[in-house]
C-alpha cells in the first residue's frame, strides 16, 4: 500500500509523562521526513498541536480538521497547509478518514479512543482497508490490548480480530509497519447483508 498521508488520533491535553509530547514531536518529526501528510483534528493545544508543529518545523504538509463549534474556542492551529471547518465532529472524523492512507493512534483521552474504535469498526466491516496503528509511547495502550484480549477469550472476538491494529512503541517502527501491511483486516461476512458482500 501507498502511503502518502497518515491520520492521526491524539490527545487535546499533554498528559502527565514527558514521553507523551516527546512522542509526539518524534511522529511529527518521522512523518515530516518521510515525506507524509499529516491530518488530524486541527487544533493548537495539547499532544495535537505539539505533533502539527513539529511536521511543519519539519517542512511537511498538515491538513486539519476542526468542527466550527470548537474553533469557535480559539483553539484552531492557524499556521497549517489546510485548515477545514466542518459542521459536526461526525463530519469531521469522515473528513479525516477520506483524506488519510493509514491512520495511528496516540495516547489521548475518551475522544482518542472513539476515533480509533471507530475507524477499526469500519476496517472490520469492510468500510476501509487503510492500516491502523497504535503508538505505544510507555506502554499507554498495554491495558488496551490486554482488554481485547478479554474480548476474544471471553467469545466477543473472533481470534483473527485478537489485534486489528499493529503496535509499536517508536514512530520510526509503527511506520515502517504500517507502509508493509496490507489490508489489515477482511470484511466480516457475518455482520454484513448479502448484498454487501
Amino acid at each position: 500500500m501507498s502511503i502518502q498521508s497518515v491520520c492521526v488520533f491524539c490527545g487535546s491535553r499533554m498528559g502527565a509523562r514527558p514521553d507523551y509530547l516527546e512522542g509526539a514531536r518524534a511522529l511529527g518529526a518521522e512523518l515530516a521526513r518521510r515525506g507524509f501528510t499529516l491530518v488530524y483534528g486541527g487544533t493548537s493545544v495539547g499532544l495535537m498541536g505539539a505533533m502539527a508543529d513539529a511536521v511543519l518545523a519539519g517542512g511537511g504538509k498538515v491538513v486539519g480538521v476542526l468542527p466550527h463549534v470548537l474553533g469557535d474556542r480559539e483553539i484552531a492551529h492557524r499556521g497549517l497547509t489546510e485548515l477545514h471547518m466542518v459542521d459536526s465532529m461526525h463530519a469531521r472524523k469522515a473528513m479525516m478518514a477520506s483524506r488519510a492512507d493509514a491512520f495511528i493512534a496516540m495516547p489521548g483521552g475518551v475522544g482518542t479512543f472513539e476515533e480509533l474504535f471507530e475507524i477499526t469498526t469500519w476496517a472490520q466491516l469492510g468500510i476501509h482497508h487503510k492500516p491502523i496503528g497504535l503508538l505505544n509511547v510507555a506502554d499507554f495502550y498495554g491495558p488496551l490490548l490486554a482488554l481485547m484480549r478479554r474480548a476474544v477469550d471471553e467469545g466477543f472476538i473472533p481470534e483473527t480480530r485478537a489485534q486489528p491494529f499493529a503496535c509499536e512503541a517508536s514512530p520510526a517502527a509503527l511506520l515502517d509497519v504500517l507502509q508493509k501491511a496490507g489490508q489489515p483486516l477482511a470484511p466480516d461476512k457475518q455482520l454484513l447483508r448479502p448484498d454487501q458482500t
